[in-house]
């Protein structure tokens, strides 16, 4: 079971980071610099997930999940959201069919 509270944690450290000098913290560098320099970082974390799941090195796919989920609630925050936001979405679809989610998203 993951423990949610360090997840909130990390969470409020990224608001904090808003505020930060750009030059003295990674995270306000990465808000500074503005969403397609966030999206470039995600994409960049999940392709090397990619890489260390082909390898086969389970440890190493932590380290790099870890890197997505980091920095996706860089995104998150960035946009003044949090991950609440994202449970709220699980909850959501908890019991629902993938197949239907996924019309009930293409109907609209």
């Amino acid at each position: 079971m993951i423990d949610i509270e360090v997840l909130h944690r990390v969470a409020a450290t990224l608001a904090e980071r808003k505020a930060a000098d750009p030059d003295a913290s990674y995270v306000s560098s990465l808000y500074a610099k503005g969403t397609d320099a966030i999206c470039k970082k995600v994409a960049e974390e999940a392709a090397e997930t990619i890489m260390a799941a082909k390898d086969g090195n389970r440890l190493h796919l932590v380290w790099e999940v870890t890197d997505v989920w980091f920095h996706t609630m860089v995104l998150l925050a960035h946009f003044g959201l949090t991950v609440d936001d994202v449970l709220a979405e699980f909850r959501r679809r908890e019991g629902v069919s993938g197949i239907d989610e996924k019309k009930s998203r293409n109907a609209g």
